[in-house]
C-alpha cells in the first residue's frame, strides 16, 4: 500500500530541526517518504496551524532561497526568524552547506 502525505507528520518533523539548521522542501518530502511531495510540503506549510510550535520558517527552497513573504506573515519575516536562530541570510538566501541539516 502506498503511503499518503500526512501534513501532521510534516509538522512534527519541523519540531525536530535543530536551532541554526534548515531543510529544503524536497528534503522534507523525502523524509516523509516521497521526494515528489515537495509541492505538498509547501501547501501544508502555508496552512501551518501554529507557527510557533511548528517552525515552518526553517524550510527553504532547494537553492537556499527564502520563501515568499506572505507565507510567514510579512516581508522579511522568514529572514528575521532565521537570523534569530543564528542563520545568516545574504541576498535572500541561506548557505545550505553551512546551515543545511543534510
Amino acid at each position: 500500500m502506498n503511503k499518503k502525505f500526512d501534513r501532521f507528520e510534516l509538522y512534527e518533523l519541523l519540531t525536530k530541526i535543530p536551532k541554526g539548521k534548515v531543510i529544503t522542501y524536497g528534503q522534507a518530502a523525502a523524509l516523509l517518504g516521497n521526494k515528489g511531495w515537495a509541492r505538498a510540503v509547501g501547501n501544508a506549510l502555508h496552512r501551518n496551524p501554529d507557527g510557533e510550535k511548528y517552525p515552518c520558517y526553517k524550510v527553504v527552497h532547494g537553492d537556499g532561497s527564502l520563501c515568499e513573504a506572505f507565507v510567514f506573515g510579512g516581508a522579511n519575516e522568514q529572514q528575521r526568524r532565521l537570523e534569530a536562530d543564528g542563520i545568516l541570510v545574504i541576498n535572500n538566501k541561506v548557505n545550505l552547506k553551512k546551515y543545511g541539516l543534510f
